[in-house]
């Protein structure tokens, strides 16, 4: 039986199509046996089909002999911090994330909470599952760790900031009734005790499988009004927005402004090359110039690593990176076990605003140097024929052509990105400049994908 849910670096599909409880069964143990893991921490969104599949993966991962350290409702950094710090084997999180309320998915990560390589781990635990050759099933255990777990995760993500620098703020947070609500809470609590003057309105805060307010993912225009609204409203000095396993999160400055992914990353790097002169930051291919550019300022070393979760982390690791940033926001950290938070980005955040003033006026001097387009989607019959006329057109004037991940083309004063969707006939384009307007290389641009 071939298994459709298996993706480029995690596994996601369609609930009775792509995915059921057997499907999962059978994940489960090919991955305890393709990592010969004896302790596995579990963990689960809140989506409504979530418990059911994380039940099955337990079953799995107990039949291979494994001890499961199950998490209950988390987010999938939880999952990843608890791997490392227990030392377990492995770790995986049932979650679709974003993707529509009839998908789910696993997370999966291998001892230490490094990626699984696509080549190799998600391909034997592939051919395993389908085989569907187990044998005798064993007796393995199951141990609640929730409790320890999230203390210790809270611990970590508090040591990123200086709660003493902390000014008086008032943040508006939204959760999108996904898993992040608890988590926040008992980090809330923590800033609380330890004396933090933070002012937080909650949104869509509690956990809701059948996500009342719609899917969580404020990266889609369509859905970051309701949170510009609620910041205005509640007069907060910023806004937070979460995607429902939260390794995502959105940045809404005092006005309701949504801040773009790629200059939080700048923001970001700032921060940490001011705390750790000289160190490497790592970014995505798609736009770069202000990252860049902050990080040459600040005297740090800038790496480009392939759009993907996996691909940053590898990356992170080889260079040792003290942070790498995406912008479609996902955020990395070396003292996070070089994994993806969508926590640690906004008490660090806070702490910058602290100390450096309004999210808006840090913004808007990047903003005025680097304008980018924001990343626009084109459904073309011929994806390929498509990138073929722009390369034809693009090639003979560009000073460099980047291949690392779709195709790059620096222009000079204007660079594009052109990337082809594995999925779906879909381009996506990102267009960023040197203080230019960026719309007239958009057209031009689009003219040729267009074949006008």
């Amino acid at each position: 039986m071939s298994l459709t849910c298996f993706k480029a670096y995690d596994i996601r599909g369609r609930l009775g199509v792509d995915l059921d409880a057997g499907i999962a069964y059978r994940i489960g143990r090919g991955f305890a046996r393709a990592l010969g893991a004896r302790r596995v921490v579990l963990g689960r969104d809140c989506r409504a089909s979530s418990d059911d599949l994380a039940q099955a993966v337990a079953r799995a991962l107990m039949d291979e002999g494994a001890e499961v350290l199950d998490l209950g409702l988390c987010g999938t950094e939880e999952m990843y911090f608890a791997t490392a710090h227990l030392k377990a084997d492995g770790g995986i999180c049932v979650t679709a994330s974003h993707n529509p309320i009839n998908w789910n998915g696993l997370k999966m990560v291998r001892a230490g909470a490094a990626p699984l390589d696509a080549e190799t781990g998600l391909a034997q635990i592939r051919a395993l599952a389908e085989a569907d050759d187990f044998g005798p099933a064993r007796a393995g255990a199951q141990r609640d760790i929730s409790t320890e777990a999230r203390a210790a995760y809270v611990d970590q993500v508090l040591s990123f900031v200086d709660i003493a620098a902390l000014k008086p703020l008032r943040l508006l947070v939204n959760a999108g009734n996904g898993a992040a609500g608890p988590t926040f809470d008992a980090i809330a609590a923590a800033l609380g005790a330890r004396g933090a003057p933070l002012d937080f309105v909650r949104m869509h805060h509690t956990p809701d499988g059948s996500f009342p307010n719609g899917i969580p993912n404020p990266l889609l225009p369509e859905n970051q009004p309701a949170t510009a609204q609620a910041v205005i409203d509640a007069g907060a000095d910023f806004g937070v927005a979460w995607d429902g396993d939260f390794d995502r999160c959105f940045f809404f400055d005092h006005a309701g402004q949504f801040i773009p992914g790629e200059y939080v990353v700048g923001l970001l790097a700032g921060v940490f090359l001011a705390k750790h002169p000289g160190a490497t930051i790592i970014h995505d291919p798609r736009v770069i110039w202000n990252t860049r550019d902050v990080v040459a300022r600040a005297g740090g070393r800038a790496v480009q690593a392939r759009t993907g979760h996996a691909y940053v982390k590898q990356v992170m690791r080889d260079e040792a990176a003290i942070y790498g940033g995406e912008m479609s926001a996902h955020h990395y950290f070396r003292d996070f076990t070089y994994c993806d938070s969508g926590m640690i980005p906004w008490l660090v955040m806070a702490e910058l605003v602290s100390l450096k003033g309004a999210l808006c006026d840090l913004v808007a001097a990047r903003r005025a140097a680097f304008p980018s387009s924001g990343e626009i989607n084109f459904t073309l019959a011929d994806p390929a024929a498509a990138i073929a006329r722009v390369r034809a057109t693009f090639a003979p004037d560009a000073r460099a052509i980047d291949t690392m991940d779709g195709l790059g083309f620096d222009m000079g004063d204007w660079r594009f990105n052109l990337r082809a969707s594995n999925t779906e006939p879909v381009i996506r384009l990102n267009v960023e400049t040197r203080g230019a307007d960026v719309q007239e290389h958009v057209d031009e641009v689009s003219l040729h994908l267009l074949g006008r």
